[in-house]
């Protein structure tokens, strides 16, 4: 049964980045986003204006936390042939909801329809009080469907929440 990584948190984060379930190549790698077609680090470096995709996987962390992001995923663990959402079974939840009260964060962004259907349903009823949530297009090749560029569009709501927040 596959399981999640640890949350990534700075001091002061305002953001949750917030993923179904690492892929195969990811949980392989032991790094979040680590399938070369799929598209967060590319996404997320467009919407902070920072060229993420191409550092070490080190410094992309170091960088998220320095901006006030913060990255997880939504499931601790679940049943999975492959690397599709669609093939989740089994679920059982990170504690989103007990990180978002201890943290600060102020917003959630969830990366595609599978996380945003898993949070609703296994952790938005415990959420905290003023915590925005959104749904964006899904960074996975599997989601090809949406262009880049769409895609990037959507994803810059981020870096806008976060100046509207002070994080910068």
């Amino acid at each position: 049964m596959p399981r999640s990584f640890a949350p990534v948190v700075g001091r002061s984060p305002r953001v949750l980045m917030l993923g179904s379930m690492p892929s195969e190549a990811s949980l392989r790698a032991r790094r979040y986003y680590a399938h070369p077609r799929n598209q967060f680090w590319r996404l997320l470096g467009a919407a902070l204006d920072e060229e993420l995709h191409g550092l070490p996987y080190r410094r992309r962390l170091a960088a998220l936390k320095r901006r006030g992001v913060a990255l997880w995923d939504v499931l601790e663990s679940c049943r999975r042939e492959g690397s599709l959402d669609s093939a989740i079974s089994g679920e059982k939840p990170n504690p989103v909801a007990e990180l978002l009260e201890r943290s600060g964060v102020k917003a959630v962004f969830l990366n595609g329809g599978k996380a945003d259907a898993l949070f609703r349903r296994l952790i938005a009823p415990r959420l905290p009080q003023g915590v925005r949530v959104e749904r964006l297009p899904s960074s996975s090749p599997a989601a090809a469907s949406i262009p880049y560029a769409r895609k990037a569009a959507r994803w810059r709501r981020i870096a806008a929440f976060l100046r509207q927040a002070g994080a910068r």
